[in-house]
This record gives C-alpha cells, sequence and structure tokens, in this order.
C-alpha cells in the first residue's frame, strides 16, 4: 500500500521529459507575468466565492437546498486550483499533477450538473415575491380577522356575565315595585275616604275636648291632610318611574332575539337614553348636557332591536364622552353649558329610513376618522376606551342588517354619525346570524353600559 502511494505520488510529481510551460511563451517576461497575474486573480476570486456561500448558508439556516452551495463550492475550489496549477506548471512541467486536478474538477462538475436537474422543478416550484407578497396579505387579513373574533368573543362573553346580573336585578325589582304600584291606588282611595270621614267628624263635632285638641296641634293635622295626598302623588310618580326604568331594560336588552322583527326605532331610543338620563342632568363640575329630539315619521323597521339599541348606546356614550371632556378642557370663565346632542329620524327614500345622531363636541381629526370604525382604535386615555364600540356598531348595522354607518366631523364643530336602514333588508342581512347572547329572559344584554360601566370606542 505505501509502495503504491508512493509510485502514485512520483508519478504525479514526475517532470522528468517535458519542459515548463514558459517555453511556449518563450519565456517573454511580459506574457509570462500576463498569464501569472491572471490566473492568480482569477484563483483569489474563486476561493473567496466559495467562502462568502459558505457564510450566507451559516448565517441563512433557512435557506432550501443548502447542499447546492455546498456543490457550487466545491466545484468553484476545484475550477480556483487549476489556475493555481496553470501558475505552477509555467516553471514546473509536472502535467500529471495538473491532469488529475482537471479530473477531480471534471468529476465535481458532472456531479453538480446531474444534481440540478431534479432541483429544477423544486427551485420553480418555490413561491415568487409576488405570491409571497399575497400570502403576507391574506396573513395580515387572518391576523385581522382573528382579533376582531377575539375582541367580539371579549364582548360577548362580558355582555353575558352582566346580562344575567342585570336579568337577575331587574326581575327581583319589577317584582315588588308592581305590588308597590298596584297597591297605591288602593292605598290612596283608603286615604281620601280616611281624610273625608275625618272631615265630616270636623264639621260635626267642631270642638273637640282638650285632650283631643292638644293631639291635633301635637301631629299638625291640618299639614298632614294637606300633605298626605301630595306624598302619595309623589310615591306613584316614583314607582311609575321604576317601572319605566325596568320596562326600558327589557326593550334594550332584546339583543338574543334571533329574527328580525319590525321595531319602533323611535322606542330604542327612548329606551337607551333613560339609560344615559344620569349623563345628562347637571353635576357641580358641569352644567347639564342639552337634548334635542327631532323625530320624524318613520315607519317601522325590521331589525334585531337589541342589537340596533346597543349601536345607539355606543354612539351616544361617545358623544357624551366628547362632550364631558370638552367641558373639562373649557375655561371655566366662559363655559356657558356643556354641548347639545341632537337626534334626528327621517325617511329619506320609500325604501330607507335614517338616524343622525350630533354633538356640538370638539370633533375628530381627518387622521382619525380613517381609522374611527377600526377594532381596538381609540382616541381615549389608556383606561378609558377599549376600541370595540364604533368597530362592533359598524359590524351589526353593515354586516348583519345591510345598512350604512357613516362618520362625519369637523374639528371644533361637532360630529354627526349617520345610520341608514334599509325598510326590506338585503338578503345577507336575513340569513346573519346575530351575536351570541346571553340566554337568560328579559334584562339579558342591558350590558354595562346600564351599569355606567362601559367603554366603548371613542370618536374623539
Amino acid at each position: 500500500m505505501v509502495h503504491t502511494l508512493q509510485g502514485l505520488t512520483s508519478t504525479l510529481f514526475d517532470a522528468q521529459g517535458y519542459i515548463p510551460h514558459g517555453h511556449c511563451y518563450l519565456w517573454k517576461p511580459g506574457l509570462v507575468w500576463l498569464h501569472v497575474l491572471s490566473n492568480t486573480a482569477i484563483a483569489l476570486s474563486y476561493f473567496s466565492i466559495p467562502a462568502t456561500l459558505m457564510y450566507f448558508i451559516a448565517r441563512r439556516k433557512d435557506v432550501p437546498f443548502q447542499w447546492v452551495f455546498v456543490l457550487f463550492g466545491a466545484f468553484i475550489i476545484a475550477c480556483g486550483m487549476g489556475h493555481v496549477m496553470d501558475i505552477w506548471t509555467v516553471w514546473h512541467p509536472t502535467y500529471w499533477l495538473s491532469g488529475t486536478v482537471k479530473a477531480l474538477t471534471a468529476v465535481v462538475s458532472v456531479y453538480t450538473a446531474i444534481e440540478l436537474i431534479p432541483l429544477v422543478p423544486k427551485a420553480l416550484a418555490l413561491p415568487s415575491p409576488a405570491q409571497l407578497e399575497a400570502a403576507n396579505r391574506e396573513l395580515e387579513q387572518a391576523l385581522a380577522d382573528l382579533r376582531q373574533t377575539q375582541a367580539q368573543l371579549i364582548q360577548t362573553e362580558k355582555m353575558s356575565s352582566l346580562g344575567q346580573l342585570v336579568a337577575g336585578v331587574a326581575h327581583e325589582i319589577n317584582n315588588p315595585v308592581n305590588f308597590i304600584y298596584g297597591n297605591l291606588t288602593h292605598v290612596s282611595d283608603y286615604i281620601t275616604d280616611l281624610l273625608s270621614l275625618l272631615q265630616h267628624y270636623q264639621t260635626e263635632h267642631p270642638t273637640p275636648s282638650p285632650m283631643l285638641d292638644g293631639a291635633i296641634a301635637q301631629t299638625d293635622l291640618e299639614f298632614i291632610q294637606h300633605d298626605l295626598p301630595k306624598t302619595l302623588s309623589s310615591m306613584r310618580l316614583g314607582a311609575d318611574r321604576i317601572r319605566q326604568i325596568v320596562l326600558s331594560l327589557r326593550n334594550f336588552s332584546r339583543i338574543d332575539e334571533a329574527t328580525m322583527k319590525p321595531t319602533d326605532l323611535h322606542e330604542c331610543l327612548d329606551s337607551t337614553l333613560l339609560m344615559l338620563q344620569h349623563r345628562l342632568k347637571a353635576r357641580s363640575h358641569h352644567a347639564g348636557i342639552q337634548l334635542e329630539r327631532q323625530y320624524g315619521e318613520i315607519p317601522r323597521v325590521p331589525c334585531y332591536p337589541g342589537q340596533i339599541s346597543q349601536v345607539f348606546m355606543n354612539i351616544l356614550s361617545n358623544a357624551l364622552d366628547a362632550l364631558e371632556h370638552q367641558a373639562a378642557t373649557q375655561d371655566s370663565s366662559v363655559r356657558q353649558g356643556i354641548g347639545t346632542i341632537t337626534i334626528e329620524t327621517k325617511q329619506p327614500q320609500p325604501d330607507q329610513v335614517q338616524i343622525v345622531i350630533a354633538d356640538d363636541g370638539p370633533g375628530i381629526s381627518p387622521e382619525a376618522q380613517a381609522h374611527v370604525f377600526d377594532v381596538f382604535f381609540t382616541t381615549k386615555p389608556m383606561g378609558k376606551g377599549t376600541g370595540l364600540g364604533l368597530a362592533i356598531s359598524h359590524q351589526i348595522v353593515v354586516e348583519k342588517h345591510g345598512g350604512t354607518l357613516e362618520c362625519h366631523s369637523e374639528v371644533g364643530k361637532g360630529t354627526q354619525f349617520l345610520i341608514t336602514l334599509n325598510l326590506e333588508p338585503e338578503p345577507s342581512a336575513l340569513s346573519a346570524h346575530p351575536p351570541a347572547a346571553p340566554t337568560s329572559s328579559g334584562v339579558g344584554a342591558v350590558e354595562e353600559k346600564a351599569l355606567g360601566a362601559a367603554s366603548p370606542a371613542s370618536q374623539g
């Protein structure tokens, strides 16, 4: 084995009987160095290319077909060694060694070429930059849809929990209030009879005994006779007010209805406003908010009443937030009123009904208007808004009812939301299912709005 290797080495480096390649150049210095320097530059370039390829695949382990880079590197190194041998044989005629290097280069070249043949279809199957960009856009859209679905699930879960709580509270309130309200009529009749009887007694016995006269003076009988009917009337008004609130909660909480039904939008608006009444009243730090109802003659609109009430709640809450923020930042010395909210209903077309909710608050900038219906977009401070209210409202009006929801605003002049509903809903709206809601009866979806804990997306 050793003798074989020695014989092979001797053959490779055997220069006897051969003349250096320089003789072909007639040993002209210019010609010799032209070939030597050219081969040196080519060899150095060939050796640098594999180093660059190896560095690339070492840093980018995600690149497919890395073995191809290794084959190209070996092929290029072999080519570089051929040019080194061209330099060597200028002075040393070891042509067996030079030929062996070229033979190795040929083997690597042929192997690389053979391996490239099945690789070409795989490389052609790789996505183009345009396809990758389209895939990225699809992924971005899928991510946006996922975020919106997640937001809706969070909102639905919140509505479910609060809806069950409010349903129980409203039920427990409704029974005793109905008992009180129903018996107030009898109590009023009894007191009227007693006061009439007392008056007849005083007429027939105008001079009571000293003991009875003292008791009359001590109880202030005249004041009681005068004030007791007023007290009963106030109690009736209070009980009636509670009944209206419970009724409004029931009207507002019909979000779990699975089918569209002709609905009085004025009733939905009034129920929503009743729940926001406490925010319209004057407070210690600002005057009350003026409310203008400009209700037109409109027919009943086929819709999901609870969902539409939720839209009204979100938009009106945003208007109230905007006006309260404006009042908080306004100089108290020039403050005259906190602002006005105007609600207008009309029928611009025979098959359409429009609801316009406007305020004279600070308005929304054009930049914010472009994103006002985006999920999680809010201009409110951290912890104040969730960025869900208007996004969900837009979905309810556009996707669930086949209508339109537009926002028109000018900084310093206020904001207007225009809701357009069709009297004959689109087929897509009829086939759409309302969002999941609590299954409890009664006040199932009054949500945190009725409890004063909601944070809809900000309008400004």
